[in-house]
């Protein structure tokens, strides 16, 4: 089976134009949600003007003096948020060829208390360079931006294969859980660093993620093969994360997806966001006329998934992150680092 378009094209803008637009929209929608789990987004609004000024203050973060960047480093926060050295965060238990900074909604620190849900330990302020204040105006302005992006798109989604609009927006709104990630990725030397990210599934509700034009990232489809995702200018890339594959069943559908790093010294460039509800939203099976049809969701006894939110997430970071995790919640792992099921409890 060959994959000549790679992904659908989905235009967002359609919703606009008119009930037949719209309905052609939901059919795109629901192909592409329901069969691939990732297509291209157009027609999002977001202007040129906004992803340059991201991306230029994202490149200027890169071109800071390594012990600038390093004064932020995740294992300075208890909230994983922050820059990480390449090599230190972790997919498959393997090495990420890649460095990045972590951010997410600019909130204080909820340090759990007696009784609390250890995932609020995920709430937190972030860590950014004083030499560079643009960063934060830029990254923060993007967090907003993105999730509107993406709640008017779930709701399309959603209306899509004939479920309420509004179903899950008492899980997001005010204290929603954006998460927001600046990567580079500085190239391959052929010593085995070339794993940019590893094969992964993400665990939110959607991710849009804005790439140069360098491409390295690569879909698992239906063959079981991992396919190029060749850059579409003005486009972002859109998956669905297991949450939503949960909920509806597997109906809609995660997909596996990883980034080969560049050859050579090439560099890449890559700005993934992450909408998420509240830690402390628990997803309740979705209810769409469709339901009768869903496959069931494959378990996977080595990585439970949870109906709260923020116990998905915590498992994660623990997982990526264990420079941080051991430092800073060492009573949340078992010996060999990782997380203990025990304080995923609900």
């Amino acid at each position: 089976m060959s994959y000549p378009s790679q992904l659908p094209i989905v235009d967002l803008s359609a919703a606009d134009r008119g009930p037949q637009a719209r309905r052609l929209l939901h059919a795109q929608l629901h192909s592409a949600a329901h069969d691939v789990g990732f297509f291209q987004l157009v027609g999002h609004g977001v202007t040129e003007a906004e992803k340059q000024a991201l991306t230029s203050a994202m490149r200027a973060f890169f071109e800071l003096p390594e012990a600038e960047r390093l004064a932020l480093d995740t294992t300075y926060s208890p909230h994983f948020r922050g820059y990480t050295r390449i090599g230190d965060e972790r997919t498959g238990g393997a090495r990420d060829w890649r460095d990045q900074l972590d951010i997410g909604a600019e909130r204080p620190a909820h340090v759990p208390a007696a009784g609390e849900p250890a995932y609020w330990w995920l709430q937190g302020p972030n860590q950014w360079p004083e030499s560079l204040p643009e960063l934060r105006l830029a990254a923060l302005n993007w967090i907003e931006r993105l999730s509107g992006v993406a709640e008017r798109l779930l709701h399309e989604l959603l209306a899509s294969i004939g479920a309420r609009t509004d179903y899950y927006d008492a899980d997001f709104g005010a204290h929603a859980h954006p998460h927001l990630k600046l990567v580079r990725y500085p190239g391959s030397s052929g010593e085995g660093d070339d794993q940019g990210v590893g094969a992964h599934k993400d665990y939110g509700f959607l991710t849009l993620l804005l790439q140069d034009d360098v491409g390295g990232l690569q879909v698992q489809r239906e063959d079981g093969l991992f396919h190029d995702v060749p850059p579409l200018p003005g486009a972002f890339v859109v998956n669905l994360g297991e949450l939503l594959e949960v909920a509806t069943n597997g109906y809609l559908v995660a997909t596996n997806h990883r980034v080969v790093s560049p050859p050579g010294a090439t560099k890449r460039f890559s700005v993934p966001f992450f909408y998420n509800p509240r830690l402390d939203a628990r997803i309740a099976p979705l209810e769409f006329p469709y339901a009768a049809a869903a496959p069931g969701v494959t378990a996977d006894p080595a990585n439970p998934l949870f109906a709260e939110y923020g116990f998905n997430e915590l498992k994660g970071k623990l997982r990526a992150h264990p420079l941080a995790a051991a430092r800073h919640h060492a009573d949340l792992l078992v010996n060999d680092g990782q997380p203990a099921m025990s304080v995923m409890s609900e």
